[in-house]
Parts: C-alpha cells; structure tokens; sequence
C-alpha cells in the first residue's frame, strides 16, 4: 500500500472510531440523565462528550503514535500506563470543558465527587473494552500483514529456486549450440530441441513441489546431463547411482541440481577434454547423504564459484533441517582429485510439504 492510501486508510479508521465513541458518549447521557430527573440533558451530553471523547483521543491517538510496527498498541507496559493516563488525563480534560459550558466555578469533582467515581468506572470499562478491541482488530491486520509479506517472500524465494535451476548460462549455451547444428546437423537439432523442451517442462513442473522421491531428483538431474551430453559429447562422462531402498525418500525439490550445474560450468566446461561427473546417494546410519563429484581443478570456496545456486542450497538445507542438514564443497581427498560436494540431511525426516 503507498504512503497516501495508507494516510488514507488510517485516517477513515480514525474517523470511524471517533463516530463509535460519539454514539457510545450519548447513549451515556441519556443514562445519567433518566437517572438524574433535574438535570439538562444537554450538560449530561456536553460532559459524556467532553470526557468520552478526551479518553478516547488520549488513547487512540496515543497508540498510533507508541504502536510498534502498525500493531494494534505498543507492547509490555507502555499499553497498560497509555489507558491509564488516557483516562485520567481524559477525565480531568473533559470534566474542566463540561464545567466551562456549564458555567460551573467548582470542579466537577468537588461538587459531585460520587458522581465523578461512577463516570470513571464507566470510562475505565469503557476504554479498556475498547482498546482491547482496537487492539485484537490491530493485531490481526499487523498479523495479516505479516502473513502476506511472508507469502509474497516465499513466493520470491520460488521465483529466485526456478531461476536457479534454469541458468542462464546453460540455456543461452544450449540455444547457441541449436542454432548451429540446424545449419549442419538438423535430425540432431531436432533431437536437442525435444531434450530441451522435456527438461524444461520437468523443471518447472518440480518446481511447483516441496519435495519429491530421490528418484525424481535422480531423473531431473538425468535430464539435465542428457542435454549437456549433446552439448559435449563424448567430453562428459556421467555415472549415477540411486540404492533401490533410496529411491522413494523424499528430498528437497532439485535440491543437487545447483551442485551439477556448478560442476559442468565451473570443473568440466572450461577443460577442453572435458571430464567426469558421478552422482551418489547412500545412507549412514540417520543421515541421507548426497553427493556429486567431477573432475577438473578443485573448488573450496562455498560462496564465490558458484554464487546464488550454491548458497541458496545452503540456505534451503539450513531452513528446512536445521543443523542437521549441511553442505560441503572442497577437493576430494583422494588420489582421483576433483571437487566433492556432499549434502547431509536427516535420513528419516521429510522436508515440510
């Protein structure tokens, strides 16, 4: 909402309000005056305004000025002492513009001191129903707010996962490589083209889902290595392997597809021999643990190669698992080289759907 509209809304609301109080104010002077026969009805309704409408301004306009964040009032004991010192100063405030009108030179207070009791049990009930009121009706709206700034990041968050699976680089690679196999080689054009549009409707289909079988995230991820395969030949060399008794545990949707993705670009694509990549799943004790390996020259560092894929696999697995779920990137230890990256999760515990 701009800033206007919100003014806008905020001042309606405050209006509103204001017309409640002055309709609750005369239905409190036509009590006190059936139950006072001689006096004015007039004064009774000048005095109920007087001081129903100071409370109210004390309050109301006291919150909006202490609210945290556009909640309904402000929090701990600022909103208890708000009430209080709007009632009190309210009273004092409405009672000396009640005795002006009236044309009274002693206080209210001291000609009837019973009376100025009940109308402040009256305007205590009052004024604390009604900001319990205004403060549930605030609360809420704060709270949908929330709820819609929440949706709206998750939303973004799906938006940025998409726009990580479907790299650029790769694509506009892929597209190069069509265009100039339609000149040479089009029944291969042809085939690259169907691969492209299977892997891209498979993408954004998964994309729509929490999570998904490790076999699905194994077929993806196949799809993915098929089209790079008719990109480089025989310079991508691709093993993958999927236990049976693995197959249907679910995972975080293409949740290694940033891993492989960072392994062609960064370990395979700039060797012109090009190289090997193998894929592995397999479980230790509680833990699921993922892994994607290539050749070429070793990555250690997490945040710079691989940029936004890498870290928002790092930040997925924190999200979802907690501490229980990691990411590591770094050389291999043994005598192949390459770069290992291994993903840890909890082996019996399912991403939130």
């Amino acid at each position: 909402m701009s800033f206007p509209a919100r003014v806008r809304s905020q001042r309606a609301a405050l209006a509103r309000r204001a017309l409640i109080t002055l309709v609750f104010n005369t239905l409190v002077a036509l009590t006190l005056w059936q139950a006072d026969a001689g006096s004015r009805f007039l004064v009774q309704w000048i005095y109920s305004q007087a001081i129903g409408l100071s409370i109210w301004a004390g309050i109301d306009i006291g919150r909006l000025a202490f609210a945290d964040a556009g909640r309904g009032f402000p929090p701990g004991w600022r909103t208890p002492a708000l009430v209080i010192a709007g009632i009190v100063v309210g009273l004092w405030l409405g009672s000396a513009v009640g005795d002006w009108f009236s044309g009274q030179s002693v206080p209210l207070w001291a000609r009837a001191p019973h009376g100025v009791l009940g109308i402040a049990a009256l305007s205590t009930l009052a004024g604390v129903g009604f900001s319990y009121y205004y403060h549930a009706r605030g609360t809420l709206a704060w709270q949908e707010a929330q709820l819609q700034g929440a949706l709206r990041s998750a939303a973004e968050a799906r938006l940025k996962l998409l726009e990580s699976q479907l790299e650029p680089h790769m694509l506009f690679n892929t597209l190069a490589n069509l265009r100039a196999l339609i000149a040479v080689d089009p029944p291969r054009a042809q085939a690259m083209l169907d691969r492209l549009i299977t892997f891209l409707r498979a993408t954004l289909s998964a994309s729509q889902t929490p999570t998904h079988p490790l076999r699905e995230e194994f077929a993806r991820l196949a799809d993915y290595l098929t089209l790079m395969g008719m990109r480089m030949g025989d310079r991508l060399q691709v093993r993958m392997n999927l236990p049976a008794e693995l197959a249907e545990r679910h995972v975080p949707t293409l949740l290694l597809q940033p891993l492989v993705e960072n392994a062609i670009r960064h370990g395979l694509e700039p060797s012109p021999g090009g190289g090997w990549i193998e894929i592995d799943a397999r479980q230790d004790d509680d833990t699921l643990v993922l892994s994607v390996r290539n050749s070429g020259e070793p990555m250690a560092d997490l945040a710079r190669p691989g940029g936004f894929g890498l870290a928002q696999v790092h930040e997925r697995l924190a999200t979802l698992y907690g501490t229980r779920g990691r990411l590591a990137l770094g050389p291999a230890a043994d005598a192949r080289g390459g770069t290992l990256a291994l993903v840890t999760l909890p082996a019996h515990a399912n991403a939130p759907h």
